[in-house]
C-alpha cells in the first residue's frame, strides 16, 4: 500500500485493536456480568453474522447482527432489573460473537474484511461508552417512558454518525478518493439500512428492560426477514450487472473492439467519477454507460478498425451513439445509462458529467493502446491539447490524477 495513505487507516485498526485486547484482558480478569444477558445477545449477534450477504459490495452485510451489537451496548434493564456489565464487557461479547458467526465465512475466503471489523469494534464500544458507565452511575434514573427511548435514538443516531465518519474515513486512507463525497454517501446510506439497524437496536433494548430476553426473538424477527429479503435484492442486483457485462462484451466477441475494452474503460471511468465526487447513483450509472459505450457499433455493416471510434469524423461518432442508446433502450436497462450512451459524442460543453468522462476515458484509453510503450503519456498529452474543443479539462485533469495516484496506466497497454 501506497504509504501515503497508511497513516490515518492504520491509526484506526490501532485504536481497534487496543480497544479489544483491553476489553478482553479486562473481562477476563473480572469476568462475564449477568452470563445469560451476554450469552442471549452474542448469540443474536452471531446469528446475524452467520446470514450476513457476502455476494455484493454493500454498506451493512449483517443488519441484524449490527442491530444486536447496539442494542446490548444501551442495554440499561433486563425484565425491569438494572443491568450490571460495563463498555468493556460489551466490546468482548460483541466481538467474540462476531468472530464466531463469521468462522463459515472466513473458511470460504468470505471473512469481514480488517476494515468492518475495526469499524463494528470501535462502533460499539463508541455507543458502549457513550451509555454503559452514566447509566451505571445513575446519571439516566430521571429519565423515563418517551424521554428515555428518545436518549436511545439520540445516542444511536450519534453512533451511527460515527460510524459513517469512520466508514468514509477508512475508505479515503484505503483509496485516495476525496472524504466530503464518501462521507455524503455513508449519511444517504443511513437513510436505508442504517435507520432500520437503529430503530430495531433502540426497540429491542426497550423491550428487553421490560419484557426480558423472551423479547430478544420477537423484536429480531422482522429485521432478519429484512436481511433475508436484502441477501435476494444484492443478487438480484449481482445478475443484472452481470448481464450489463455479457451485453457489453457482446462487440468483443463479435471482433468489433478489442478484448477487455469496455471493462477497462469502465474500471477507469468509474475511478474518475470517484475522483470527480460523483455518488453512488451516479457512479453506477457511469459504470455501466461505460461498459456499454461501444455497443452502438454492432449495427454498423462495416465495423471500426480496432473499434477506435475516437478518431472518426464527429458525425459519425454521433450516429454510433444514437444507434447505441437505441440498443441500450431496448436491454431495459435504466433509461439514464442510455442517454450518457447517446451524448458521449455531443460538443463537450453540451454534455452531462458521466459522458464527459466516458468520453474521454474512451479516447484516452484506445490511443494509450495505440501509441507503443510510450503511450499512456502521449495519449495524455493528447487529450490535454485537445481539451478547448473535444474533451472537458477537469476530467482530463481527473484521469491524469487518477493515473498517478493508482498507477493504472499499466492495464491500458496491453
Amino acid at each position: 500500500m501506497n504509504a501515503r495513505r497508511a497513516p490515518l487507516r492504520t491509526l484506526i485498526h490501532a485504536l481497534a485493536g487496543l480497544l479489544a485486547a483491553l476489553s478482553l484482558a479486562v473481562t477476563l480478569w473480572t469476568g462475564l456480568d449477568e452470563r445469560g444477558v451476554a450469552l442471549a445477545f452474542g448469540v443474536l449477534v452471531a446469528v446475524g453474522e452467520l446470514t450476513r450477504w457476502n455476494g455484493a459490495q454493500i454498506r451493512e452485510a449483517a443488519p441484524l447482527g449490527a442491530a444486536a451489537a447496539l442494542s446490548y451496548a444501551l442495554l440499561g434493564e433486563n425484565a425491569g432489573q438494572p443491568t450490571q456489565h460495563g463498555a468493556l464487557q460489551v466490546v468482548t461479547v460483541v466481538l467474540a460473537a462476531l468472530l464466531l458467526g463469521n468462522v463459515p465465512h472466513i473458511a470460504r475466503g468470505q471473512g469481514p474484511t480488517s476494515d468492518q471489523l475495526a469499524r463494528r469494534v470501535l462502533t460499539v464500544g463508541f455507543a458502549a461508552v457513550c451509555f454503559q458507565p452514566l447509566y451505571n452511575r445513575g446519571a439516566f434514573g430521571q429519565w423515563c417512558g418517551p424521554e428515555y427511548a428518545v436518549l436511545l435514538l439520540a445516542l444511536l443516531t450519534l453512533t451511527a454518525l460515527c460510524d459513517a465518519v469512520l466508514a468514509a474515513a477508512l475508505a479515503h486512507s484505503r483509496t485516495r478518493w476525496p472524504f466530503g463525497p464518501l462521507l455524503r454517501d455513508e449519511l444517504r446510506g443511513l437513510l436505508g439500512i442504517g435507520s432500520a439497524v437503529c430503530a430495531t437496536g433502540a426497540v429491542m433494548a426497550l423491550a428487553v428492560a421490560v419484557a426480558g430476553l423472551w423479547a430478544l426473538p420477537v423484536f429480531s424477527l422482522p429485521l432478519l426477514l429484512t436481511q433475508l429479503s436484502f441477501r435476494r435484492y444484492a443478487a438480484v442486483r449481482a445478475t443484472y450487472r452481470q448481464t450489463i457485462a455479457s451485453l457489453a462484451r457482446a462487440t468483443e466477441i463479435a471482433g468489433y473492439t478489442p478484448a477487455g475494452h469496455a471493462r477497462r474503460v469502465a474500471g477507469l471511468s468509474r475511478a474518475v467519477g470517484r475522483d470527480l465526487g460523483l455518488s453512488d447513483r451516479e457512479l453506477t450509472v457511469l459504470e455501466y454507460a461505460a461498459l456499454m459505450h461501444d455497443i452502438g457499433q454492432l449495427s454498423l455493416v462495416d465495423p471500426v478498425p480496432a473499434g477506435a471510434t475516437a478518431g472518426l469524423p464527429t458525425r459519425e461518432q454521433r450516429r454510433i451513439a444514437l444507434l447505441g442508446g437505441a440498443v441500450v433502450r431496448q436491454t431495459g436497462v435504466d433509461s439514464a445509462v442510455a442517454v450518457v450512451v447517446e451524448r458521449q459524442a455531443d460538443p463537450c460543453g453540451e454534455q452531462p458529467v458521466a459522458a464527459r468522462i466516458v468520453r474521454a476515458v474512451n479516447a484516452y484509453e484506445e490511443k494509450a493502446r495505440d501509441a507503443g510503450p510510450g503511450g499512456p503519456l502521449t495519449a495524455l498529452e493528447e487529450l490535454r491539447l485537445a481539451t478547448a474543443g473535444e474533451y472537458a479539462p477537469e476530467v482530463v485533469e481527473s484521469l491524469a490524477r487518477v493515473l498517478a495516484r493508482d498507477c493504472l496506466t499499466l492495464p491500458v497497454v496491453g
